[in-house]
């Protein structure tokens, strides 16, 4: 294994132990970015200066004898959106902020940054995170190391991205509809999407925003450990967010293993009877649940039930673009020259012009009638994990989409509507607002990267991750250059 495929576990255990040094940790990372010129177009700002004083930092603390923290010496990539660091480049994937510069660090990143981490860049986003696929007018498409013609996934592909390709350890990542589970599932990577609340979100002015559809932030990594580690340091409440709980789990011990197979009870739905999937996403998923079987775990096909799909599109499609349009109206406050509907309408991409133009449709009463059916999906997937553990479910109805293409009109013989909704499998879940942990569930016979999403007990991360070491466990995987 290359020196850029270690954990971020054994990286900050060696590190805190003084049997290497942070300086040498980040030095790899650096020179492969560097040298290989990031084929994938996973980085949008490379902080070569700052990693190196940050790790310079890290190994004054063990010389002095000081613990540098859980993640020390670990590099981390930090997403092009929400999160920021003070000083460094802050674009939200806008062509017209692309000289945009943060003015202060928010939570997420002074926890991990306070844990030991050592940010190497950030990432690449679709603009405002708004797609499931990443390209955007300043930067362009973030490619799939597993196949450079075909797109990393979004709005997290940046992260997905470099992680698969071995330019970091750690990344974050957002999710208002899959951002961090699309991509982990196109780049074959780990993600947790948090129960709502666990880790907090720095929103202003407006604190309340991230309430309809339940959007969040969660750790990106190669393996469970090593999310499980990440999730230890974001987790718990903060009062920049109104509704940030705190956290009440040891999530780095249970992602680390240790509960075998046979005391969990998983159910499985290979479509959530509501989604064409192509067989191919099919077959790699039900072997992947059917490996965790043969390692001792219950598994048994699962129904869901609920509304329509048409229904949940329909009313997820309401609150999320009503989400967007207001993103855009505190932006525009903040950046008084900035218009995006208008002067600078022909520098973003038309989906995002469109995604608006809905949003500025809907009414107050449209918003909010739209929780009614959350509320009965939200009964659905709370009836489908009575008894169990979790519930299995494909991410996306197929393997990673071309590189600028567009979401396809047929899935497995059936005409769908050519919608990001009928691709992914993974919004439902912000509706109803559990907690998902993605895993790698294989690869089709064109070597395609597929992911499943394992679906827990809100606020029980915990056992979803022992969980999640039990899977991996039985379904080892690795990397294209690992």
């Amino acid at each position: 294994m290359t020196d850029t495929f270690q954990s971020a576990a054994a990286i900050a255990r060696e590190v805190r132990a003084g049997d290497r040094s942070a300086v040498d940790t980040v030095e790899p990372f650096l020179e492969r970015i560097a040298d290989r010129g990031d084929p994938t177009n996973a980085l949008v700002t490379v902080l070569d200066e700052r990693a190196r004083e940050q790790a310079a930092a890290v190994d004054e603390q063990v010389a002095d004898g000081e613990d540098p923290g859980p993640l020390a010496g670990v590099p981390l990539a930090v997403k092009d959106l929400t999160e920021t660091i003070e000083g460094v480049p802050n674009t939200h994937g806008l062509k017209p902020l692309a000289d945009n510069v943060a003015d202060h660090t928010t939570v997420t990143v002074r926890r991990l940054e306070a844990a030991g981490a050592v940010v190497v860049g950030t990432t690449n986003t679709p603009e405002l995170g708004h797609t499931p696929l990443t390209y955007n007018e300043l930067q362009g498409p973030t490619a799939t190391p597993f196949d450079l013609e075909r797109n990393a996934g979004g709005s997290s592909g940046g992260s997905a991205a470099a992680l698969a390709d071995g330019l970091t350890v750690l990344a974050t990542g957002s999710d208002v509809g899959g951002s961090l589970r699309n991509p982990a599932s196109c780049c074959g990577v780990v993600s947790v999407k948090p129960s709502y609340g666990l880790v907090p979100k720095e929103t202003r002015p407006d604190g309340f925003n991230s309430h309809s559809p339940f959007a969040v932030l969660g750790p990106m990594a190669r393996s469970v450990e090593d999310v499980g580690l990440m999730l230890d340091v974001l987790a718990g409440q903060d009062d920049i967010d109104p509704f940030s709980v705190p956290a009440e789990g040891d999530y780095a011990a249970a992602a680390a293993g240790g509960v075998p197979a046979e005391e969990f009870d998983v159910g499985y739905s290979p479509d959530l009877d509501r989604f064409a999937v192509e067989q191919s996403v099919r077959d790699a998923c039900r072997e992947a649940v059917d490996a965790l079987a043969d390692a001792g775990a219950a598994v048994e096909d699962t129904a869901v039930g609920g509304p329509p799909k048409g229904d949940m599109t329909f009313d997820y499609g309401k609150q999320a673009t009503a989400f967007f349009a207001t993103i855009v109206d505190r932006l525009e406050d903040e950046h008084p020259d900035l218009d995006i509907e208008g002067d600078h309408a022909g520098e973003v991409s038309p989906t995002l012009l469109n995604t608006l133009g809905m949003g500025r449709g809907h009414g107050a009463d449209d918003y909010l009638d739209a929780n009614v059916g959350r509320t009965a999906f939200y009964d659905a997937v709370e009836d489908a994990l009575d008894g169990r553990d979790a519930l299995a479910v494909p991410v996306l109805a197929t393997p990673p989409l071309p590189l600028e293409g567009e979401f396809p009109n047929e899935i497995d013989g059936e005409n769908v509507a050519g919608l990001p909704m009928d691709w992914m499998l993974s919004w439902p879940f912000n509706m109803s607002g559990h907690p998902v942990v993605t895993v790698p569930a294989g690869l089709t016979d064109d070597g395609l990267p597929v992911g499943l999403q394992l679906v827990g007990h809100r606020y029980d991360e915990e056992r979803l991750l022992s969980l999640a070491a039990a899977y991996e466990a039985a379904n080892p995987w690795s990397y294209p250059d690992a």
